[in-house]
């Protein structure tokens, strides 16, 4: 195993589900403003699972996000 492959692998992964991450939930909380979803609210929960089924890896994490 080389660990500066890995390593590079590892944060090209994380930068990806990052990005991808930050799109999905800033198009949803939009289009939930303008359908009159988050009329009120000044907070969203969220929730993303990694899973590594070959390495017998499910790590869940939950988090608060403010939106004012």
């Amino acid at each position: 195993m080389n660990e500066d492959t890995l390593n590079m692998e590892i944060r090209k992964y994380l930068k990806k589900v990052g990005v991808t991450s930050q799109r999905e939930i800033e198009h949803a909380v939009l289009k939930a403003v303008e359908n009159g979803q988050l009329a009120g609210r000044n907070s969203i929960r969220v929730k993303m699972t990694l899973e590594a089924p070959e390495l017998g890896v499910s790590h869940c994490i939950e988090e608060t996000i403010a939106l004012e």
